[in-house]
């Protein structure tokens, strides 16, 4: 929670984290979008999650689904398919999570991997996109970001990102900062969220001596980065 909430500041997005159950009508209606991080599970926390998404789904307003270690668990994955039924607007997950639930919602799979590269979980995370009407995106060393029917790769980025938990985690955050101010395309909102992390990655790690200044470095830039350096060091593709 540090990580991510540190990210949408730097970034220049109001971050809260919630979750009490009676809170969540009222923050839903401040909020311009609601990310659900699965990454800590109590019966309490899996309870306020679904009320959040069921009044942000009810408010018109688009939410995020960090499915956090998918398939690890029996309950993890039945915590997770249960959100799904309640339409995200953004599945954001490395590869192995998205062929979990892409599995779990009949996908054929072979089996959770999880060394598996993104582009072994493209044809689960496009039938994914076309079974729950969402945007899926895929961590790894290169991003993929579709809707079912189109796809945008992405390619900034740091391997050593890697050493640091919780970079996914935030470059979940920063998606939905990105989807809350341009709800009209959550495809693109998301592509754009994992180039500018993965750049603000990349400076960083010229001067980073390991993960823990590369840690810091990368909040410094995603806080410093000017329009010229996105322009030109934004590296996306069909």
């Amino acid at each position: 929670m540090d990580l991510m909430a540190n990210t949408l500041l730097a970034a220049g997005a109001s971050p809260a984290m919630v979750h009490a159950t009676e809170e969540a009508e009222q923050f839903i209606q401040l909020a311009n979008a609601l990310l659900i991080n699965v990454g800590t599970l109590s019966p309490t926390w899996v309870e306020s999650m679904k009320v959040a998404a069921h009044f942000a789904q009810k408010a018109g307003k688009p939410w995020i689904l960090d499915p956090v270690g998918a398939g690890a668990t029996a309950h993890r994955l039945e915590a997770i398919m249960q959100l799904m039924k309640l339409r995200p607007t953004l599945v954001r997950g490395n590869a192995s999570e998205i062929m979990a639930v892409a599995g779990a919602a009949g996908a054929t799979s072979k089996g959770v991997d999880s060394t598996a590269e993104s582009t072994e979980a493209l044809e689960y995370g496009m039938q994914l996109a076309r079974t729950y009407g969402c945007i899926v995106a895929i961590s790894g060393a290169e991003d993929l970001v579709t809707d079912g029917e189109r796809l945008v790769r992405v390619a900034n980025g740091v391997k050593m990102l890697q050493s640091i938990t919780a970079t996914g985690c935030a470059v979940t955050a920063l998606a939905a900062a990105f989807v809350a101010c341009a709800p009209e395309d959550p495809l693109l909102a998301t592509a754009h969220a994992f180039a500018v992390f993965g750049l603000a990655s990349e400076v960083a790690a010229r001067s980073a001596k390991g993960p823990g200044s590369l840690r810091v470095g990368l909040l410094d830039q995603l806080y410093g980065l000017e329009e010229q350096q996105v322009l030109s060091g934004v590296r996306l593709r069909d």
